[in-house]
């Protein structure tokens, strides 16, 4: 099963947060895991999103209790970490979605980049030089061409860490 990340802005235009939502029910459609910083803004609409598909969300939680999670988490993880828990989602998902956003989204977006991990941009910007080794950095314009992306990116990333067996 993938692990896909969902970052994106505490606060966010509504239509944004109706995007995010729509991610979330496609992603869920897909029987991925969906990785969020779990509180307000894109991750609570994605998590919305998810959790009406009947899918599975995770919420990394920046501080010490799961009640700061939204509503719609099927797993919340307090890390008492702050804003290091960024990397943490990063390191739980196979390829990521940056819907909008602000600093914490750019964060993730590059400890991503850096991992070698693809990020999938609706209106993030995020310029950058990638050097060898890197992720790609993609643009989509829509929910649906956000998550065929993401999607293939994340089964790419997973097929490149497969161990090989004694036999190769």
């Amino acid at each position: 099963m993938l692990n896909i990340g969902v970052i994106g802005g505490s606060t966010a235009e509504k239509k944004y947060l109706e995007i995010a939502e729509k991610i979330g029910r496609l992603l869920a459609s897909r029987n991925v895991v969906v990785i969020c910083g779990g509180k307000n803004g894109v991750m609570e609409s994605v998590s919305r999103g998810v959790h009406d598909a009947g899918g599975i969300v995770v919420g990394i939680l920046p501080g010490l209790s799961t009640s700061e999670g939204n509503a719609y988490l099927t797993v919340a993880i307090p890390t008492g970490i702050g804003y290091a828990r960024n990397f943490l989602i990063v390191r739980a998902s196979d390829a990521l979605i940056a819907i909008d956003g602000s600093t914490g989204t750019l964060s993730e977006a590059s400890f991503a980049l850096t991992e070698g991990k693809s990020v999938v941009s609706i209106n993030t910007h995020i310029e950058t030089k990638l050097k060898n080794g890197d992720g790609k950095l993609l643009a989509a314009q829509t929910a649906e061409e956000a998550v065929d992306l993401v999607m293939k990116e994340a089964q790419d990333h997973r097929d490149s860490q497969e161990p090989l067996s004694e036999d190769d």
